[in-house]
């Protein structure tokens, strides 16, 4: 009786091993098609440096969000208020800053505590890197009216996101962090309009949904690997 409960155990632990590899393999699969649908896996490894401008809505004012990054974790944010840059934070690898009043100063680095894992500017290669996410594939759910695959990425400093691709697609149609390390971060992403850059197909919407109302964000303007240097993130 003994041996046949251990020789159940040790099935019904293999079972169980199966499945998640089976979900992980499943998952990887996915994002990977994800990767092809932006134009390549070497088209996105071989993106060094990124610049996005985009349109949005701040207390009642039209500003311009301005990104720039630099691989792996480099990374700029500014605010521009007609024609006037009226915030700005980076991060030059190591320590996060905010520049106020035209003087930079230490920014909390909580709000900079995800930087220490990112090894590319484009987010998907990361998430099938098993050294930073564990992957599983949770089941199929709508997401901004479309037939997605939902899946479920942890972190390895415990910050869990669900992600959505579209079946037809294979494009990111939402992001949804449940416990996220960063301060003042929205919790859900949607993305839409996807548009061709170059060899890169990237989002030309996003919608940031949070308790107080959503901000629709629209990009007017994106290269990559030109136009940034080190000097962006001093």
């Amino acid at each position: 009786m003994k041996f046949t409960t251990t020789i159940a155990a040790i099935f019904l632990s293999t079972a169980a091993l199966t499945a998640q590899a089976t979900q992980k393999s499943k998952s990887v699969e996915i994002i990977e098609k994800s990767i092809e649908a932006q134009g390549g896996k070497q088209v996105l490894e071989n993106i060094r440096t990124l610049y996005t401008k985009s349109e949005t809505v701040m207390d009642g004012r039209n500003v311009f969000w301005i990104t720039k990054e630099m691989a792996p974790n480099k990374g700029s944010f500014e605010i521009e208020y007609q024609g006037r840059i009226v915030y700005q934070s980076f991060y030059d690898g190591k320590t996060g800053y905010e520049v106020v009043n035209g003087q930079k100063k230490v920014a909390d680095q909580e709000q900079f505590k995800d930087k220490n894992y990112r090894r590319h500017i484009m987010n998907s290669l990361d998430y099938i890197d098993p050294a930073l996410y564990t992957l599983e594939y949770v089941g199929e759910e709508k997401a901004c009216n479309k037939d997605c695959d939902k899946i479920k990425a942890t972190l390895i400093n415990g910050k869990v996101t669900y992600l959505y691709y579209e079946k037809t697609s294979n494009f990111l149609m939402k992001s949804e962090v449940v416990k996220n390390p960063e301060k003042d971060s929205f919790s859900v992403i949607l993305n839409d309009d996807y548009k061709k850059f170059g060899d890169l197909f990237y989002e030309t919407k996003e919608t940031l949904v949070s308790g107080d109302g959503n901000q629709v964000v629209k990009l007017v303007d994106l290269y990559y690997n030109k136009k940034i240097s080190e000097k962006d993130f001093k």
